[in-house]
């Protein structure tokens, strides 16, 4: 088998877990090369899989502070961050283009970069790209998708956005959860191993490591307001200067059994990134999802589309009085069904695999040329 290629974005977590699901579902034999920035950030890997570090395309990793004379250039509207005059980005793209020459793959997966989906095409290679939410009808996203042999959602069908046109869904492969898959703690098992109470009722603030989290500040009001509740924090949180927080929260920063936390709550208070929200669906809890700021507002189209399955009760902020905060907690265990919850945190790294494959074989069939006909 040729090899497939993965470049894997470095921001959060989110990019590496899912990729290393996919990879780790595609055949033994299919070889695989992941490139990303980091080479820390993926889970265990099967025999066969390669991580190839690129300099990162978002940092400058000159001797000197980029050229500001470069820097007042406009960038056309085709391309989101390509800077000029960056040796990172040149020696990545090198490393990678070099890859595709000499590797000769039959798929390039691009989990995320509109640069790098179109950099694929321009390499003559198909490329398949990860379809996240977000405001994505700019010049940049839809070369990039247009480009590709297919469309990629690692997530269910009903969390698609109804302003996808005809031809991105005909495309599109949704899969189903890819990614890390939970492990499964009854609550009594779950609190047990993180020392709370039976009989608790424990709100649960979540957070992941794309961004700088929730504020402390917001958080003090909601656990004031609710003495009757433990707070637990896990994960980035922002501190507040002005923030005065009252006994009942508590702050544990990054955890390791993230999975135990969820399922020992009684509510999660959480932001909308990919790894939050199967980890969250696929437990079954009441959920409050407040969406944190994301480039082409990926995580407010994702709140959106959690809103509209009714898998969540979704807020465009945290509430910022104790009124507003017991209203939320009513409101998200009124709506709460967890059946409509796990039912979209099905696995699916097995069908994006199988998908993947039989994508390539497609791409690269020989057309069946018509017989010619005998003279008579």
């Amino acid at each position: 088998m040729r090899p497939f290629g993965f470049f894997v974005h470095h921001q959060g977590r989110g990019h590496a877990e899912r990729c290393a699901a996919l990879a780790n579902a595609l055949p033994p034999e299919r070889p695989v090369t992941l490139f990303s920035a980091r080479a820390d950030i993926f889970p265990p890997l099967r025999s066969g899989i390669e991580v190839q570090t690129l300099p990162s395309l978002f940092e400058w990793q000159g001797p000197t502070p980029p050229p500001s004379g470069l820097a007042a250039h406009d960038t056309p509207e085709t391309l989101h961050c390509a800077p000029l005059g960056w040796p990172g980005i040149r020696s990545a793209m090198a490393k990678l283009s070099g890859w595709c020459a000499t590797a000769d793959p039959e798929l390039l997966i691009v989990d995320v970069s509109a640069e790098i989906a179109q950099l694929a095409r321009i390499c003559s290679v198909p490329h398949v790209c990860v379809l996240q939410h977000g405001s994505r009808s700019d010049p940049g996203h839809l070369a990039a998708y247009r480009g590709a042999v297919g469309l990629l959602a690692p997530y269910h069908e009903a969390l698609a956005q109804p302003d996808w046109p005809d031809w991105m869904r005909t495309k599109t492969c949704f899969a189903g959860h890819v990614g890390a898959l939970p492990h499964r703690l009854d609550k009594a098992t779950a609190r047990r191993r993180i020392g709370v109470a039976e009989k608790a009722r424990l709100a649960l603030v979540l957070t992941g490591g794309g961004g700088s989290g929730l504020h402390t500040a917001a958080l003090g009001v909601g656990a004031r307001a609710t003495p009757d509740w433990q707070w637990i924090t896990v994960g980035q949180i922002e501190r507040d200067w002005h923030a005065t927080e009252p006994g009942n929260l508590e702050h544990r920063g990054w955890v390791d059994e993230v999975h135990a936390y969820i399922a020992a709550a009684d509510l999660v208070v959480s932001s909308t990134g990919n790894t939050t929200c199967h980890d969250v669906l696929a437990a079954g809890v009441p959920w409050l999802a407040i969406p944190e700021w994301r480039y082409f507002d990926e995580q407010v189209e994702k709140a959106r589309a959690l809103d509209r399955a009714k898998a969540a009760h979704v807020l465009p902020y945290l509430p910022s009085s104790a009124e507003a905060w017991r209203e939320a907690f009513a409101q998200t265990a009124k709506i709460h069904c967890a059946k409509r919850q796990t039912d979209l945190a099905k696995p699916g790294a097995d069908v994006a695999a199988g998908w993947l494959d039989a994508l390539a074989t497609r791409c690269w069939a020989q057309p069946s040329l018509p017989r010619p006909i005998a003279a008579e």
